[in-house]
């Protein structure tokens, strides 16, 4: 994923997360963009990172990417919009795990046209937190 709307802020803790969650933001992913919590599973780790593309919080995004896979720097695009996460299945990726998979589809809107990312993501563990790996091929 290396596209991104950017907020100037993060939305408001009253807000529908943008994760799809039942939960406002301020229970579900914004206590882990502030860093207050850790994701407790692969897929609230996805969740929190589709969240982080959409308020535009890169430095979220690097905090939560495996060491040896993150890039020196992240530029997110300000032209796309994400609309929607939709996730399709998980493998393994519990607290009793080291590491993890979800698949997922992200909807998202540049210049007027949807499109949508589809990615199987792999997650490890790293100093006891979830981070992101890489995409499965």
């Amino acid at each position: 994923m290396s596209r991104s709307r950017r907020r100037a802020t993060a939305p408001p803790d009253t807000d529908p997360c943008p994760c799809g969650s039942p939960r406002p933001y301020g229970r579900c992913c914004g206590p882990l963009h502030r860093g207050e919590s850790a994701a407790s599973t692969a897929e609230a780790l996805m969740r929190s990172r589709y969240s982080a593309f959409a308020v535009g919080d890169a430095a979220y995004l690097m905090r939560t990417w495996a060491a040896g896979t993150r890039p020196a720097t992240l530029e997110l695009d300000p032209r796309t919009e994400w609309v929607r996460l939709e996730i399709l299945g998980t493998g393994e990726g519990t607290p009793f795990h080291h590491e993890g998979t979800v698949s997922f589809r992200a909807v998202y809107r540049e210049d007027g046209h949807e499109g949508e990312l589809r990615e199987n993501s792999r997650f490890v563990r790293e100093d006891g937190a979830w981070v992101y790996l890489d995409a499965l091929a």
